[in-house]
């Protein structure tokens, strides 16, 4: 038996090692937030956080997470007051929304680690997700604007 902790909750799985983190999350955890879109690690849709870290989780054995933290998309704020969800809402990023929870994701991993990053830098970080609908400039903008709102003001320019 597994134990892993998804979204501060200690969880027991006692599935098949080797099935897909993204599966165990949807189909035996009820988290439908990460979403399948590729199957081979390369849209970005499935990403989740493992210990702080994105992950796609449609390339991550559940085994490999087993003692670890995972962070879903419900995890990151139940309420969707994140400030990365309030800038999603206000800039008008998703279209059809079916790559937005890997987007978010990935953007909070981002601010995480960088709270002030540049264009460069979240072209970088967001590089490996895939917008259909092409609102890469609007994903721009919200990471911005959610930088701006989490960020500590410092006083000076960067």
């Amino acid at each position: 038996m597994l134990k892993l902790k998804v979204n501060g909750e200690v969880r027991q799985f006692d599935g098949d090692p080797e099935m897909p983190l993204l599966w165990a999350l949807r189909e035996d955890l009820a988290l439908t937030g990460t979403k399948f879109g590729c199957g081979i690690g390369v849209c970005g849709a499935c990403t989740v956080h493992v210990d702080g870290a994105p992950v796609r989780s449609c390339m991550m054995p559940v085994a490999k997470v087993d003692g670890r933290s995972v962070t879903t998309i419900e995890g990151l704020s139940p309420t969707a007051a994140h400030p990365l969800q309030r800038a999603w809402v206000a800039n008008n990023v998703p279209q059809c929304g079916y790559c937005q929870s890997g987007q978010i994701m990935s953007a909070a991993a981002l601010l995480a680690t960088n709270p002030r990053p540049s264009d460069a830098d979240i072209d970088q970080a967001m590089a490996g997700n895939i917008c259909r609908c092409g609102t890469y400039q609007r994903i721009r903008a919200a990471i911005h604007e959610a930088a701006a709102q989490s960020a500590p003001d410092q006083g000076e320019e960067v």
